[in-house]
């Protein structure tokens, strides 16, 4: 749906990350495909393995009759052990009727803030906000102000994620001497709640700073040392933070010591934003992290000719260092399919939800599909395909996880839909009748199967 401008003098979120990327000197459809897997932690095993026998191979096999897969022809999926498998099911297999939906691929949320999140709690009015650090204060007001925990409240938002057909994400989650490690221990404790169901991994995002903020970079330690989070956040190392190296230094000195990944938030347009790009290459490549770092947001890409993106882009994949984007608007959104081209991973994601930061969000990747799709302005039936692979594919590539794409040997993680095709599909966003997630039924008629 299209978005209303905002009143004049009023900041939100998309402004105010607008306005950054315009201070720092900013001036489609989407393709996503297969890409070289991140060296990421490993995902959650999707089903228990049995002892062998046919009974007991029956006791694995779930056989999903009359379904459409990607809305072609109606036939049966077949699964053991959690991944589809083209051959024949035993006798005596659970049947699990499709009723002629449609089955797609789950979706991954290469980035998202569930640990901010007000899902499921009384309404939040919000006040005005001019700079990041106004948005910052907020959030420290609304997590003291919090009468649920972290875990509770992520746990909620996470859960109906999953209700929505998300398979994966990369969870942001603060870390700031007002927090502590409250926020990735939380994530951690919804994380293995929902073990069965999400394969999740967590960043420790230096929201406040990691130089300017005394304290943030041993907590980051912290958080790496105790083997709690999976990656190491930065943000805006020259706009916000105003110490290029010594906030790349320390962001990527703690990933080095721990054997975990980094995942650096940069908004800096401009020619602040490619000074970070290119510190975040040449740390990347003199540690030997190649497969192991993400870049969010990545606002000055956009605005580069393609000349210099293209040279940009070969150095991002010579080093695998993957990008996201929250598709925020037609100029901030990545150039997807150029940078593709050059063999880039780029995942898709959904930011914030329901924070201190906005009002908006709902953790559901097909509408953010939809929402990459409008403001790309895209209309043809590959164009929109490539919307959906974008949120189920790219976010894949960036958390180094195998393609669902239901066939043989693929993970069984699928949503079945009410629809005539894949292209529809996003336009219309229909509800998901059923969510699997490793041939398991984890959601149905979108309420989470808890």
């Amino acid at each position: 749906m299209q978005q209303s401008s905002a009143p004049t003098g009023a900041v939100s979120r998309r402004s105010m990350l607008a306005g950054a990327a315009a201070l720092a000197g900013t001036t489609a459809a989407a393709a996503v495909s297969a890409g070289p897997a991140s060296a990421a932690v490993p995902a959650a095993a999707h089903a228990a393995h049995g002892t062998g026998g046919d009974a007991d191979r029956r006791s694995r096999t779930v056989v999903f009759r009359d379904v459409r897969p990607f809305g072609g022809a109606s036939t049966d999926l077949v699964v053991v052990d959690g991944r589809i498998t083209d051959g024949p099911a035993p006798r005596g297999a659970k049947v699990v009727r499709g009723g002629g939906r449609i089955a797609l691929p789950s979706l991954v949320d290469a980035h998202i803030h569930p640990d901010k999140t007000t899902w499921g709690g009384p309404w939040v009015s919000r006040r005005p906000a001019e700079t990041i650090a106004d948005f910052v204060e907020q959030d420290v007001e609304l997590f003291r102000a919090q009468t649920r925990s972290v875990a509770e409240r992520a746990y909620g938002l996470m859960s109906h994620a999953v209700s929505r057909g998300t398979r994966g994400m990369r969870a942001h989650a603060d870390v700031a001497p007002a927090y502590g490690l409250a926020g990735v221990e939380g994530l951690a404790e919804a994380r293995r709640r929902l073990a069965h169901a999400l394969d999740v991994q967590i960043v420790a995002f230096p929201q406040h700073g990691v130089i300017r903020t005394p304290g943030t970079a041993r907590l980051l330690e912290e958080g790496a040392r105790r083997g709690v989070v999976d990656m190491i956040g930065g943000i805006d190392p020259i706009g916000f933070d105003h110490a290029l190296d010594e906030h790349l230094d320390t962001v990527f000195g703690i990933a080095d010591r721990h054997g975990v990944g980094v995942d650096i938030h940069l908004h800096d347009g401009g020619d602040e934003g490619v000074r970070a790009i290119r510190g975040i290459i040449d740390r990347t490549r003199a540690l030997s992290l190649a497969g192991k770092v993400t870049i969010s947001h990545v606002f000055c890409l956009p605005e580069l000719s393609d000349r210099d993106l293209g040279a940009l882009a070969t150095d991002l994949a010579d080093q695998d260092i993957a990008l996201t984007t929250v598709a925020p608007s037609r100029d901030l959104v990545l150039p997807i399919a150029r940078l593709r081209e050059h063999g880039v991973r780029v995942g898709l994601g959904s930011d914030g939800v329901r924070d201190s930061w906005s009002p908006f969000g709902n953790a559901d990747m097909l509408h953010r599909a939809h929402i990459l799709g409008w403001v790309t302005d895209v209309r043809l039936d590959e164009e929109l395909t490539d919307c959906y692979r974008a949120a189920a594919h790219g976010g894949a590539d960036v958390m180094g996880l195998a393609h669902a794409d239901l066939k043989p040997g693929a993970p069984a993680d699928f949503v079945l839909v009410r629809g005539q095709g894949l292209p529809q599909v996003v336009v219309d966003m229909p509800q998901r009748d059923l969510v699997v997630h490793g041939g398991v039924v984890v959601a149905r008629d979108g309420e989470f199967l808890s």
